[in-house]
């Protein structure tokens, strides 16, 4: 039973002629005018917008709450071009003076924060980001400005760090070198700031995991779903044995993926698989005889070798 239907009569003067403002969310005696009940609830059935028109006046509320936009879209904005043109002539330059003092008395971090976060959607529209991962690299950015982090560096390496940060917190494998292709800002520069901007705003990241950049290189590759999840046990088997630590993620999964591809007789050369995953040659041949040595794993490629003869 709700608690509308609980009420059934005024405790002030014991009147049962109540009435319900849906509008308000109030319960009303209308014989005293005593509030019974206030900032109520509606749990009824929601409604269906089926075109623009009802939905503008049945809508409650607005776009959520985001720290994307630069007032976490909670601001007002003086007047829309397209609305203003409608009034009369001094009306209309009335709105448009409100409108270029609205801008003026902005403060710096608004402004810093309109140019950056457009920035931000540019790279993660260029990397293909998930809406969380844009999401959390603005709060990181908006936190960063915030405490004056952003002094003394440019807008563009914290938004790249910013952005690295929110990959590593969701376990999206983007490597440096795709964000500094996507920012134009040097690798070692973004690795500079990510590190400043995590160890100031106290942000715990847990080491990558090489078996997250499996997928993106296989698909990049073409290599089939076998020699994938093959890849994925062999990275198993060095974590097992240590060989992953101290040694880059993208180098580590690279290999394991060409070790694998050679055990199901999918032949792809280093350089291939060393241009997708954007490490050299060298990084490859390492850490593929690492792993043949330590894993013993010559015997499964030469299995596969006389298999093809």
């Amino acid at each position: 039973m709700s608690r509308r239907n609980a009420i059934k009569k005024c405790p002030e003067c014991a009147a049962t002629n109540l009435t319900f403002n849906k509008n308000r969310g109030e319960i009303i005696c209308n014989e005293c005018g005593f509030v019974l009940e206030d900032k109520m609830v509606d749990f009824s059935q929601e409604w269906r917008e089926f075109d623009s028109d009802t939905g503008e006046s049945r809508r409650r509320t607005g776009a959520p709450m985001t720290y994307t936009q630069f007032d976490q879209g909670l601001g007002t904005e003086v007047g829309q071009k397209g609305d203003l043109f409608k009034l009369g002539g001094k009306d209309r330059n009335k709105f448009f003076r409100l409108r270029k003092w609205q801008y003026r008395i902005s403060t710096a971090i608004e402004r810093n924060l309109k140019l950056a976060l457009a920035e931000l959607k540019r790279v993660s529209s260029y990397l293909k980001l998930p809406r969380s991962v844009e999401e959390e690299a603005a709060r990181v950015y908006t936190l960063a400005v915030q405490r004056g982090l952003v002094r003394g560096r440019t807008m563009e390496s914290v938004v790249a760090g910013a952005l690295y940060a929110a990959c590593r917190r969701h376990d999206v494998p983007r490597t440096l070198d795709e964000l500094s292709e996507a920012s134009g800002i040097e690798k070692k520069e973004i690795g500079r700031t990510y590190r400043f901007v995590t160890r100031e705003l106290g942000i715990k990241i847990l080491p990558s995991n090489p078996a997250d950049y499996i997928a993106r290189f296989a698909s990049a590759l073409k290599l089939s779903a076998e020699t994938q999840s093959n890849s994925v046990e062999i990275l198993e088997k060095a974590q097992k044995a240590e060989l992953t630590s101290g040694r880059g993620p993208t180098g580590i999964a690279a290999a394991a993926l060409y070790v694998a591809a050679l055990m199901h007789g999918e032949k792809r050369t280093q350089r291939e698989v060393a241009d997708v995953a954007g490490v050299t040659e060298v990084t490859i041949r390492n850490r593929y005889k690492e792993l043949l040595e330590q894993l013993n794993l010559e015997k499964d490629i030469k299995k596969t070798k006389k298999r093809k003869k």
